[in-house]
């Protein structure tokens, strides 16, 4: 595939400044892997200049690809389409913001390279280390616990933005995916885990990034997300 070892995609909305600390962050950290790799910066809809900061970018480093939406995907329907376009056998995914360290890239490519279908990071495992506000903590670990009670999932942070995949996998996964936003994560990974997926769960070092809130509507879209996602495995795909 066009010489491609791995394919990073970072989904982004108006993260202009963000994208001034990550794309030289993420060069560096995967030319000390793989230097086949390539960068999709999964552009959706930005009115900040994002777009052309990473035009001028790649104009320098080929490397860096944009893949540019004129209207607002949302997160997930945005990383469908990048896994699409992804040249490399692995493709990861993370949050802009590195609020994971970088330092645990390695093992999320190693991971797939030795037979996982996903490997995605954790903030909830004992070893893992989270600086986060006391308010989006208790958000998560209810959250991730009713996924666990209501959907069956054997994971641990189900929305921990720092993932890889082997590319035939999560492409054949994909069309049986059907939300578009936030909640994408969650439900591959419960879809996958359903299906016989091989996923490797580790604890990374997490810190909260600044434009990361929760709101009291928020907390209600999660609960009705968790029981649609109940309701479409358990009775409207039977």
């Amino acid at each position: 595939m066009n010489g491609i070892g791995v394919s990073v995609v970072i989904p982004v909305f108006n993260d202009r400044e963000a994208l001034e600390t990550a794309i030289p962050r993420s060069v560096a950290a995967l030319e000390a892997i793989d230097e086949r790799f390539e960068i999709i910066i999964a552009e959706d809809g930005s009115d900040d200049g994002s777009a052309e900061f990473v035009r001028a970018y790649s104009g320098k480093d080929p490397r860096v690809r944009l893949l540019h939406s004129d209207e607002r995907l949302g997160r997930g329907k945005a990383l469908n389409r990048a896994f699409r376009e992804a040249h490399g056998p692995v493709i990861c995914y993370y949050d802009v913001d590195l609020a994971t360290d970088l330092a645990h890239m390695r093992r999320l490519i190693s991971a797939i390279r030795e037979g996982y279908d996903i490997s995605t990071g954790s903030r909830l495992l004992p070893e893992s280390r989270t600086i986060r506000s006391g308010g989006r903590e208790i958000a998560s670990r209810g959250y991730n616990f009713l996924v666990r009670s209501i959907l069956r999932s054997r994971l641990h942070d189900h929305q921990c933005g720092f993932k890889g995949f082997n590319r035939d996998r999560i492409l054949a996964l994909i069309p049986s995916v059907k939300d578009t936003h936030w909640f994408w994560d969650t439900e591959v990974l419960v879809r996958a885990g359903r299906g016989g997926y091989r996923i490797m769960e580790f604890p990374v070092v997490w810190n909260q990034g600044a434009k990361t809130t929760v709101k009291r509507r928020d907390i209600w879209d999660m609960g009705r997300a968790i029981l649609r996602l109940w309701w479409q495995l358990h009775v409207s795909e039977d």
